[in-house]
């Protein structure tokens, strides 16, 4: 691929997804006449969305939409303030757990993608007893050999890491991840990036702050809106400490979707919560995956 043209990141089941979860999702209130206007504009938006474009870019036109129709969005504050309280009382159990371990950073490693369950755009409901279970059975996670392998050896010999969160929740479990790689290597400079404005659950540098993460690293927002990294959206600043850093650890489906074939050191970390991630991944449905971007780029080629 010509270094200069961009992947195709769009396919029809995510067309598919988009259209069904917003089409008849609007307020009970609105008149006939302003449903059909509602629907019109957001098909449009899915169809004049270019084929390179990724879906959380297009949900971010779709959340502009919905404001413009319906005023403000849903408000997940008080729902983020909770799971980050609810994981950061079972940190220390977790942390326990990893000082007792024989290999701390893959089980460090099957925490931080199993957190990535706590997200309220791919799900209606965030089931908590379905959460405590993963993170129960989180250490039978199968985690590819040959990607772990480099990973370690990456983290132990870099020195410039960019930690790219997701979900609120899941956060407190990067946190721990991050205290792992710490130990590896403590001469590692690394920069955890966060969202840059609200968007529904995904951590911000409130929720940051929250967890204590501001108190020990550096945090910096990306600036944007997008549920995701999009390297051409993305603050001046965060796109440098993302091209500037020898390693990337990269949270979530979101992350995933607009980073994706970018040909930089990316370690994608993310639980498969759709039926296309799965059969992407060959693997059952909330799996959780560790790969490097090299190896992404082969598997879609």
């Amino acid at each position: 691929m010509n270094k200069n043209t961009k992947p195709i990141r769009l396919n029809p089941e995510c067309v598919s997804c988009l259209i069904k979860k917003q089409i008849d999702n609007y307020p009970h209130w609105i008149t006939a006449d302003k449903r059909m206007d509602y629907m019109q504009s957001l098909l449009r938006t899915v169809s004049d969305a270019p084929k390179t474009m990724s879906a959380p870019e297009i949900m971010d036109s779709i959340y502009k939409l919905r404001r413009k129709c319906f005023g403000p969005l849903k408000d997940y504050t008080k729902i983020k303030h909770y799971f980050n309280e609810l994981m950061l009382d079972i940190l220390p159990k977790l942390s326990l757990e990893l000082e007792l371990s024989a290999e701390p950073l893959i089980d460090a490693v099957r925490y931080a993608m199993t957190g990535n369950f706590i997200d309220f755009a791919a799900m209606d409901k965030v089931d908590e007893g379905k959460l405590a279970g993963f993170l129960t059975d989180a250490k039978n996670i199968p985690i590819d050999e040959q990607e772990y392998t480099a990973l370690k050896n990456d983290i132990a010999n870099g020195k410039r890491l960019v930690y790219l969160t997701d979900n609120c929740g899941e956060i407190v479990l990067d946190k721990l991840l991050i205290s792992v790689i710490r130990k590896i290597n403590p001469e590692l400079d690394i920069t955890i990036i966060v969202r840059g404005h609200d968007v529904v659950n995904d951590a911000t540098l409130e929720d940051a702050e929250q967890i204590g993460l501001t108190d020990e690293l550096t945090v910096i927002g990306n600036g944007s809106t997008v549920a995701g990294t999009c390297l051409d959206l993305i603050s001046t600043e965060a796109k440098a400490a993302i091209e500037s850093a020898d390693i990337i650890i990269s949270k979530g489906q979101g992350n995933f979707e607009t980073l994706h074939k970018c040909g930089l050191n990316v370690y994608y970390i993310f639980m498969c919560k759709c039926d296309m991630f799965a059969r992407r991944f060959n693997v059952p449905l909330y799996r959780g995956i560790l790969i490097n971007d090299s190896s992404v780029r082969r598997l879609l080629s």
